[in-house]
């Protein structure tokens, strides 16, 4: 017959590591640290401590959109101004607005990124588009530049699409892990 045990197992005292005084550099703080299975932490590369300064705001959709909006039209007047309605200059500082709108917005509101930065586009084309003759040659010339430029306009859309869908893709796995990977099996316990 087994007899139960009645001893707890002891504890193993882990070393401490030695404190030194003074202040530490980041390299001989990641120096001091202890190698865990041979393998020392990786130290982050200058680019992204960089943009782990930078800021992260989390716009909502509404709040992402209008950020696009209005950026849009900022430059489309700064073009007409400055540029005389340079098309080109345009273009190339909307994709990264719409990098930007796609970056910003929340992971809950990832959806409304590809679908604002068009509408952003169309409202910024208006200072350059030009046009006279009242609001029906404005309209015409509004839809003039959108059917002329629509490589930018497709661009940009493509770029938010992509950062968003990306960004969902790594949400998704995130909730994975998580989750422990269960993939959504429903426990034994619950199928009762």
């Amino acid at each position: 017959m087994d007899q139960p045990r009645t001893s707890h197992p002891q504890r193993r005292q882990r070393p401490q590591a030695p404190v030194s005084q003074g202040p530490l550099s980041p390299q001989s703080a990641l120096a001091d640290r202890p190698v865990l299975y041979g393998v020392r932490p990786a130290r982050p590369a200058p680019l992204a401590q960089v943009l782990r300064r930078l800021p992260a705001p989390r716009l909502t959709g509404l709040g992402a959109g209008l950020f696009a909006v209005v950026t849009m039209v900022l430059v489309g007047f700064a073009a007409r101004l400055l540029l005389d309605s340079s098309a080109v200059v345009y273009g190339v500082l909307f994709l990264p607005v719409s990098a930007l709108t796609a970056l910003w917005v929340r992971e809950a509101d990832l959806v409304t990124a590809p679908i604002g930065v068009p509408i952003a586009f169309a409202a910024g084309v208006v200072p350059i588009a030009g046009g006279e003759g009242g609001l029906g040659g404005q309209v015409m010339a509004v839809v003039t530049a959108l059917a002329v430029h629509a490589g930018w306009l497709y661009g940009g859309t493509l770029v938010a699409g992509v950062i968003a869908s990306v960004r969902k893709v790594r949400r998704i796995r995130r909730r994975k892990r998580r989750t422990g990977g269960a993939g959504g099996a429903v426990p034994p316990a619950a199928r009762r």
